[in-house]
């Protein structure tokens, strides 16, 4: 039966409506308009927004830090230039990654098991109009908490691209594979994470574990490490479902070739780019990205030992399920990994 023009012209609101095209790298057809719908003022003590002080602030420009993130940018570029072939189109869901702060204009892209709870703590005092005054003062579980921020998927597509174009966005990177055994010892070898060891872990041991005991199957608790790579390459996987956020690879989560990211901060220099963007920002001196203490973090050298009963051919076939990360994000191959 033929459709009528009103029935198509219902039928193609509703396929927009699901994909989302990002124009934020295009001028403005009207201003105007999009100031309305921003309707917020998120200039700093300077008068400029942090995009405006990271590519025009006098402060900034001689500085080597702004150097290190011109080139961070410009590799960014040049990699994805490189390996995408077509810009594909974004969808809602693509940006429930990006935390949105409408009082200083940013886009944070929180990657899990790289510093995101102390950034999402920094983002709920930035945005929480006097209600948190030192990032450290708010408990850990309530800044995952999904209604103390908003995400960008929340707005609709004029606002997206408003953000998208005028707001400071970046992101924070970390060695891939020491990102992967941190949230693998994060998630799989805590007592108190019995969620994820009955949400994977029981999973995991039924289809990787030879003669598993029933106690093992029951509560999915003690998932060993080459038992998890073997899930993670496994092409029945990523049919059944998407990669969990927390072993998910960087750019599938931030789609850095889409989204121009002003900042790429980086774990192994995390103090100095969180500070960095805090000036930007203009952020009162009482703001302070939160100091780690830990002594038991996830490091190279730990990282090298998990690897040593992993066999070199899963070893390079991990490698390249994460590569693009490795290559968009300038970290060399490890020592200790054996591809050959």
């Amino acid at each position: 039966m033929r459709q009528s023009r009103g029935q198509r012209m219902v039928l193609a609101t509703c396929l927009g409506s699901l994909l989302l095209v990002v124009f934020y790298f295009q001028s403005s057809s009207n201003p105007a308009a999009e100031d309305r719908i921003l309707k917020s003022s998120w200039h700093g003590k300077s008068g400029r927004s942090p995009l405006q002080a990271l590519y025009h602030g006098d402060q900034f420009e001689q500085s080597s830090l702004q150097a290190t993130h011109q080139r961070r940018r410009d590799l960014l570029k040049k990699v994805c230039n490189r390996y995408t072939r077509k810009r594909r189109l974004l969808t809602p869901d693509d940006l429930r990654h990006l935390v949105v702060d409408d009082v200083h204009g940013l886009l944070y892209c929180y990657v899990p098991k790289v510093a995101c709870t102390n950034w999402k703590r920094v983002m709920m005092v930035l945005t929480g109009q006097g209600k948190y005054q030192d990032p450290l003062e708010i408990p850990a579980n309530e800044a995952h908490v999904a209604s103390n921020l908003h995400t960008l998927s929340e707005y609709s597509i004029p606002e997206i691209n408003y953000r998208l174009r005028n707001y400071l966005k970046f992101i924070f990177v970390r060695e891939p594979l020491e990102r992967l055994v941190s949230a693998y010892r994060n998630k799989f070898t805590r007592s108190y994470n019995t969620a994820f060891h009955k949400r994977y872990g029981t999973k995991i041991i039924r289809r990787h574990r030879q003669d598993p005991s029933d106690e093992a199957l029951e509560h999915g608790h003690d998932v060993r490490f080459e038992e998890f790579v073997y899930y993670l390459l496994d092409p029945q996987t990523q049919r059944e479902e998407p990669f969990n956020e927390h072993w998910e690879r960087v750019h599938s989560l931030c789609h850095p070739c889409i989204i121009h990211y002003d900042v790429v901060g980086k774990y192994e220099t995390l103090a100095k780019d969180s500070n960095y963007i805090l000036r930007l920002v203009g952020a009162d001196a009482g703001v302070k990205f939160p100091s780690s203490s830990k002594t038991t973090r996830t490091n190279d050298d730990m990282t090298a030992k998990f690897f040593q009963n992993i066999s070199p051919f899963y070893q390079r076939r991990l490698f390249n399920l994460y590569k693009m990360d490795y290559l968009l994000f300038n970290y060399s191959i490890p020592t200790y990994l054996r591809t050959r």
